[in-house]
């Protein structure tokens, strides 16, 4: 594993990676590189990294632990909490105006939210394709690319903003990428009574003992935020998406994420996922029952409701609540039953409890396609065969 991601370093693909591969209860750490390309400061195993969607399965954890507190029901109806998104418009086509539409058939509910099939998510289309993307793209709805968190409004505002657009399809019928994860952090915001930040922070964060995990990195830790860069297609070269010296993540954001708004770091990553793979346990800290971690980590998806979304799932995944769920072998570290997701600024964590596997590769370059880039296919290659 050191020898070929030690490669991707080599050749410039990137400047720094951290790594982590935890098997039978032992534990492989690779930290390569450095912080920047123009800096000799090398990668630590505490460097903090922008982790983008691999914030989606935390706030599933976060919706599920109100679920187990009896202040949400999965099937309940969203409205009483989120007003903003009551009364639902459909399009009748993603072709048409904003204006041609049909009542939605009944309301979102919070399973709607954690299988993704609340009605709006990601367009993926060129931008301009289908009239709602100007929408989508002027509202700051989010999920039609990468965008610094200071880009979206404060939650309330967001809210009203997507209120105002139709939903693209019916609640229940399609898994659409992004926007349902955003929904469930102002959800949990709204029920918990704080901040979503401050209830991730009390009822995961701390009892996890995740120290260096927020939506912000706080002035005493910015020297441990790396460089962020992304591929620029005009100029053929690697350019900065954030520079840690005026980061965009140095001061708390508007709207807190729960679609992909955090920082952490391998370790508190792994803290997460762990506790996962103990179904709900972290020493004797109890963040979720069992039943809960399973019923997160089962395929909740038909072959209907994924159609379209081949692009993240291939024909190996599915969805659960939260989380990508594999459900057939397609290549070495396609277990069924894994379970995890991947992150558009260069994150990966999955968790295989038919192996007792956890994997999670931390990276500063900003994926340009779903498809898994070479390095994350390289790692989890070696996670599966020179981890054994």
């Amino acid at each position: 594993m050191h020898q070929v991601l030690s490669g991707h370093i080599d050749r410039k693909e990137l400047p720094g990676l951290v790594a982590l591969v935890s098997h039978r209860g032992g534990i492989h750490v690779e930290t390569l590189g450095t912080l920047s390309f123009d800096s000799p400061e090398p990668m630590k195993r505490d460097t903090i990294f922008r982790i983008a969607s691999i914030t989606k399965p935390i706030t599933a954890v976060a919706a599920m632990i109100l679920v187990e507190d009896c202040k949400l029901r999965l099937d309940d109806s969203i409205e009483p909490w989120l007003p903003e998104l009551a009364n639902r418009r459909v399009l009748k086509s993603l072709s048409s105006e904003l204006d041609d539409t049909v009542p939605a058939k009944r309301a979102i509910t919070l399973r709607d939210l954690l299988t993704y099939r609340m009605g709006f998510g990601s367009v993926m289309a060129k931008l301009g394709t289908y009239p709602i993307q100007k929408y989508i793209r002027e509202y700051r709805i989010g999920g039609d690319g990468p965008a610094l968190p200071s880009d979206a409004p404060g939650m309330d505002e967001w809210l009203r903003r997507l209120g105002s657009l139709p939903l693209l399809a019916q609640p229940g019928d399609r898994w659409m990428y992004h926007v349902s994860g955003d929904v469930l952090g102002a959800l949990i915001a709204r029920v918990s009574g704080q901040s979503f930040g401050a209830f991730l922070r009390e009822r995961i964060f701390d009892p996890l003992d995740m120290k260096d995990t927020g939506f912000h990195v706080p002035p005493e830790k910015i020297g441990r935020l790396p460089a962020f860069y992304f591929f620029n297609r005009e100029t053929n070269k690697l350019d900065f998406f954030d520079d840690p010296v005026n980061s965009a993540w140095r001061v708390a954001p508007p709207g807190e994420s729960g679609g992909g708004g955090l920082v952490s770091t391998i370790d508190d990553y792994f803290a997460f996922s762990r506790m996962m793979l103990k179904k709900g346990r972290h020493g004797r800290e109890q963040i979720l029952s069992r039943a809960s971690v399973e019923l997160m980590t089962s395929d909740h998806l038909t072959p209907e409701q994924r159609a379209g979304a081949e692009i993240f799932f291939g024909t190996h995944s599915s969805w659960g609540l939260g989380v990508a769920v594999d459900i057939r072998r397609e290549e070495i570290y396609h277990t069924p039953g894994r379970f995890g997701w991947t992150g558009g600024f260069g994150t990966t964590a999955y968790t295989d409890p038919a192996e007792n596997k956890i994997g999670i590769l931390f990276t500063q370059l900003m994926m340009d396609s779903p498809e898994s880039p070479r390095i994350f296919t390289d790692f989890w290659t070696l996670a599966y065969t020179a981890m054994e």
